[in-house]
């Protein structure tokens, strides 16, 4: 009887350890297959995007049959892709002496200038004219003004040494030739105050202005093209003034003011027709607001100026010595809030902007004499 008893339970126990072994394998199986599915799963909603998988409701919500469909907002905010955008460097401030000026140099005007030769030369120049340097930020943004009228001849020469010029000196710069349409009397003063308002509609940004004779090329790049706390005078030692300056209220040829020491003198005269008077104008106007002319050492300061017949349309103005004696009594009716022009066309050249206006016709002056 002990032994039927003993052989009945030795089968018992078999049997449910069987069934325990049984229902652990059906246990693993249904694991693993339960986690293939997990697998594949996740592997979906990750080969769609990240966006996607963390709002599959607003994905599967889009009307794609039409081009221009929007989908429905599911009321969360879109998650934007965790892939990391093109990062911009951040470029160091532009040294204030910068290591590649060459100091004194050699000017000629003898060797013939085609324009091509100087597009070659200045392959970093943008279309217009502009340039910033590519390995720092410079503090200031300047727009060097030409007053100009056929003097093509002389603008090349001008372009082939500035540009290498101010490209060592690290600016950040656009060159423009205002163009005086027609053939009345010529009027410098007030294409440089057209100057001043047109580079400031193409660029807000500019807070330094040279203005610039197209004859005079500078003979030594450290005289830095900048503004700083007062106007400054650059061409203070010309060649045909034997290199010094012919009296010391001299303020023309090349100078510079900043946006607003610009303003503070309503900028340049528009009534001074014909050749002469206006630099003196200029330097009235900045003596009676209480700033002071800077200037380069003479050493730096020397200019070469290009060779040209008169223009007959550039006569002396008669009245330019009266005009000059009254600068107190004009300099808030007369300058850049007065100024009136036409521009007529506006051509981005590969090395300069060309902006030709129309500016009016001078007064008839009475005979002298």
């Amino acid at each position: 009887m002990s032994r039927l008893l003993g052989g009945t339970l030795e089968r018992v126990c078999k049997a449910v350890l069987l069934l325990c072994l049984l229902h652990f394998l059906v246990a693993v199986i249904l694991y693993f297959d339960v986690y293939a599915q997990h697998l594949a799963f996740f592997s979906r909603f990750s080969a769609r995007g990240p966006a996607r998988a963390l709002h599959p409701a607003a994905s599967s919500s889009s009307n794609c049959s039409r081009p221009n469909a929007t989908a429905p907002s599911s009321g969360v905010p879109e998650v934007p892709s965790a892939r990391p955008g093109p990062t911009v460097p951040m470029l160091p401030p532009c040294p204030d002496s910068p290591p590649g000026l060459v100091g004194r140099l050699l000017i000629e005007f003898t060797s013939p200038m085609p324009l091509e030769r100087v597009q070659r030369e200045n392959p970093g120049v943008l279309m217009g004219g502009r340039y910033a340097p590519p390995d720092c930020t410079p503090a200031q943004t300047v727009a060097v003004i030409i007053p100009f009228r056929h003097r093509e001849h002389h603008l090349r020469y001008w372009l082939h040494y500035l540009h290498p010029i101010l490209r060592r000196q690290r600016l950040r710069y656009g060159v423009y030739v205002i163009n005086q349409h027609g053939e009345d009397t010529f009027n410098r003063a007030k294409l440089l105050n057209v100057g001043f308002l047109e580079a400031l509609k193409e660029d807000a940004t500019y807070d330094c202005f040279i203005f610039s004779d197209v004859d005079l090329v500078p003979m030594d790049d450290r005289n830095l093209y900048r503004c700083g706390d007062q106007p400054r005078h650059f061409a203070i030692a010309m060649d045909k003034f034997g290199f010094r300056l012919p009296y010391a209220g001299y303020f023309g040829g090349v100078s510079g003011l900043s946006k607003a020491q610009f303003l503070r003198i309503n900028g340049f005269p528009n009534e001074y027709w014909g050749w002469g008077g206006e630099d003196d104008d200029i330097f009235n106007r900045i003596s009676l607001t209480g700033m002071k002319i800077s200037r380069p050492d003479i050493r730096i300061g020397r200019y070469r100026m290009i060779k040209h017949d008169r223009d007959k349309h550039n006569e002396p103005n008669p009245q330019r010595f009266t005009k000059i004696q009254n600068t107190k009594l004009t300099m808030k009716r007369d300058g850049i809030g007065s100024v009136r022009y036409q521009v007529l066309e506006v051509s981005r050249q590969p090395l300069f902007t060309n902006i030709t206006v129309d500016i009016g016709r001078p007064p008839s002056w009475p005979p002298r004499g």
